[in-house]
């Protein structure tokens, strides 16, 4: 098995030689810039907008919020992928054909399954993750508060490789928190369970698995613990030396690090009292 980081970016892949892959995983930039905090107590000094505005305020959380290209992405994952198989599978099964999954937030939604469909993934399945809290506490009592996260399962033709277990996969599944089980490093680090879920339903021990925008490896630590080989691209050099140094080495020592803009659910309700 091999669990490989590079600290470079996904559009040369080539120079690392690495094989195609069943499935291919990332949460894309979601493009918010400047307002990654808009809806979070920490642009404010200690949760309390009377203290001001803190040096999170109109900041983005990392620099591919403004660059991130999307028909770049595409190109080079449909590239990374494997090949359609010519045949189906076993009758009343599904082929092994490989997929993407891509987490969007919800007004990207479109725009992934149009720039799916121009590079060959003319099928998509939308997923929605439940989540038992809302990290958009300000103005808590002006508006409803989004509390799910999106992502899309984008495939070219056949029914991808699908693992069930003979039980129904619905369309939407409980955001599974993993607590202090792993370390906190990304401010929009995917959980390992949720993680650990998909790539169960999608590949087999042995597949590969690819994340290009890798950000804290979780994927690559979540296909690691099943079996899988995983390779992953990250360009910001403290999130990769912090992936590898911290979530992929099994004898590394970490303290839960505070993700900026995870709350716990008692803050949330004081910060829904407290602010406007």
């Amino acid at each position: 098995m091999t669990v490989e980081i590079y600290n470079d970016n996904f559009q040369n892949f080539k120079r690392y030689n690495i094989p195609k892959a069943q499935l291919v995983i990332a949460d894309i930039p979601y493009n918010i810039g400047n307002n990654f905090y808009g809806s979070n107590p920490k642009w404010y000094v200690d949760g309390d907008n009377k203290n001001g505005e803190s040096k999170l305020a109109g900041k983005a959380a990392f620099n591919t919020d403004f660059s991130f290209n999307i028909a770049e992405y595409f190109h080079f994952c449909n590239r990374l992928l494997k090949k359609e198989p010519k045949h189906g599978g076993a009758r009343g099964r599904s082929s092994d054909a490989p997929c993407m999954i891509v987490f969007c937030s919800f007004q990207q939604q479109q725009m992934v399954i149009q720039y799916g469909e121009k590079h060959g993934f003319k099928n998509y399945i939308p997923l929605t993750f439940i989540k038992n809290y809302s990290p958009q506490v300000l103005k808590a009592n002006m508006r409803i508060c989004g509390a799910t996260e999106h992502a899309i399962l984008l495939y070219r033709g056949r029914l991808p490789k699908f693992n069930n277990d003979g039980r129904m996969v619905f369309d939407w599944m409980p955001w599974e928190r993993d607590g202090d089980t792993y370390p906190k490093i990304h401010p929009s680090q995917k959980p390992v369970a949720l993680l650990k879920k998909l790539i169960e339903i999608f590949t087999d021990p042995g597949d590969v698995v690819i994340d290009p925008c890798c950000g804290s490896g979780t994927t690559l630590r979540a296909a690691k613990e099943l079996g899988r080989n995983a390779y992953g691209f990250e360009i910001s050099k403290e999130f990769y030396r912090r992936a590898k140094t911290e979530m992929l080495d099994d004898n590394a020592l970490w303290l839960a690090d505070e993700i900026p803009g995870q709350t716990t659910m008692m803050e949330q309700m004081e910060f829904a009292r407290l602010l406007p």
